[in-house]
């Protein structure tokens, strides 16, 4: 059997339930989170989810753009089995904004967006000013994301997911 092929089976699932999940706690606790620091932010799904279902011929994707209400006929798909498979989320903190799509199948991230650095500086400022500033708010955007999925892992693997897991379930039922 090629390991391969079931480690990147593992990286979907989990991928999935790590995007399914992400939209649960981000609806249920209104998108409260906090870094192992204690720092607060903030984590939404926007109004762009795909959700899959199926496989081969047979596999179904619904992708859904528009206002959260329009995010229902995604939740219902859920409802049915589908998995999330992308989602657009906004991240907040501290009055500043990232925004990135995040894809279950290979846990990437693409169109990662940070808060706008100012380009125009006065003179004697440091030239390279622009781009460490950037650079911080790069790692600052990941390592929000970094401490949603060590949230997630801690809780998938441990005997609190079986509770969680039933509560997801209930969540995704309710307007389905």
């Amino acid at each position: 059997m090629d390991h391969a092929y079931l480690g990147e089976a593992t990286d979907i699932v989990l991928g999935q339930e790590f995007l399914t999940w992400l939209w649960y706690k981000s609806e249920s606790q209104a998108g409260r989170f906090k870094t192992d620091a204690n720092e607060p932010f903030a984590l939404f799904m926007e109004q762009r989810v795909s959700v899959t279902g199926g496989e081969g011929d047979a596999k179904e994707t619904t992708s859904v753009s528009g206002l959260l209400s329009e995010l229902r006929e995604a939740k219902t798909g859920l409802a049915m089995g589908k998995k999330v498979s992308k989602a657009l989320v906004r991240i907040e903190a501290d009055a500043e904004q990232w925004s990135a799509t995040l894809k279950a199948e290979d846990m990437s991230l693409s169109s990662f967006k940070t808060p706008k650095v100012e380009t125009k500086r006065e003179e004697g400022e440091d030239p390279d000013s622009a781009f460490l500033e950037k650079m911080y708010l790069l790692e600052r955007g990941l390592a929000f994301l970094d401490a949603v999925f060590a949230e997630f892992l801690a809780l998938r693997f441990s005997s609190g997911w079986k509770e969680e897991a039933a509560d997801v379930g209930r969540w995704m039922a309710q307007d389905a």
